[in-house]
């Protein structure tokens, strides 16, 4: 597949945001007090490096197969750390980043939706959509993460 110069600017954009991505979520699941969220941001973390290999395969001309998971935010239960007010400087420390990278997640979300109209291969498109329902399945995540910790 020979990408087009606007499929090649998008690719690489949404590559940099990937690894930012990884950067945060490796730096974040070290701050994190809470195990817990520091297995989710390692867990993020590895799905966002898959993001990035599988741009970086797209950059050069393989798109790699999809598998659409749309349910690994709605399956994802994580347990309760922060009850009945105690250790109320790591909740507030932890529900910083989550909050933080619920943004992220959004911002990148937003960004895979707008580049998958640049693509005129349609296995390209399907790529980056099943990459933004992952993206928007880490906010989810993120999100019950905060709900049972009471932090929303």
């Amino acid at each position: 597949m020979i990408l087009t110069e606007k499929e090649t600017i998008a690719l690489r954009d949404l590559q940099t945001q990937e690894k930012s991505c990884i950067t945060k979520y490796e730096k974040y699941a070290a701050q994190a007090k809470d195990t817990e969220l520091q297995s989710l941001f390692r867990t993020l973390q590895q799905d966002e490096q898959k993001h990035y290999q599988s741009i970086g395969q797209a950059l050069h001309g393989n798109v790699p197969d999809c598998d659409c998971n749309d349910s690994q935010g709605k399956n994802y239960a994580p347990k309760g750390t922060y009850k009945d007010g105690a250790n109320a400087a790591d909740k507030e420390h932890d529900c910083f980043l989550a909050t933080d990278c619920i943004g992220t997640e959004k911002l990148v979300s937003g960004e895979y939706n707008t580049n998958v109209f640049s693509c005129d291969n349609s296995g390209l498109r399907k790529l980056l959509a099943d990459i933004q329902v992952e993206e928007q399945n880490h906010a989810e995540m993120l999100y019950k993460y905060k709900q049972v910790n009471a932090m929303s």
